[in-house]
């Protein structure tokens, strides 16, 4: 028997690895949803991790470490934040680092 496909739709979901009730601490947005600066979730707006162990979106963190009075300090613990490192060449670990990145 052969079969020829005449039609074909796909259909596709992501979602980031992190539980379902976790929120970006400072936009409140769920991390499947964008921050206020993107109309997309995803590449545009990837989630930060700190070595503190939480996580915001990109441009969250970055507005927040950029205000004066943040200290550079991450907003729920109130350790310096430090991006914790994402692969082995090094990435920025410095909070200017981070900043300039973007």
């Amino acid at each position: 028997m052969k079969v020829v496909i005449r039609q074909w739709n796909a259909v596709a979901a992501w979602r980031w690895d992190m539980p379902d009730d976790d929120v970006c601490g400072i936009c409140r947005n769920p991390y499947d949803s964008t921050c206020s600066k993107c109309k997309f979730p995803g590449d545009e707006c990837p989630l930060l991790l700190g070595e503190c162990n939480h996580s915001f979106h990109m441009h969250c963190i970055f507005s927040w470490l950029r205000q004066e009075s943040s200290q550079e300090k991450c907003p729920m613990c109130r350790q310096p934040f430090k991006s914790k490192a994402q692969d082995t060449s090094g990435p920025a670990t410095q909070n200017e680092d981070i900043v300039q990145t973007s």
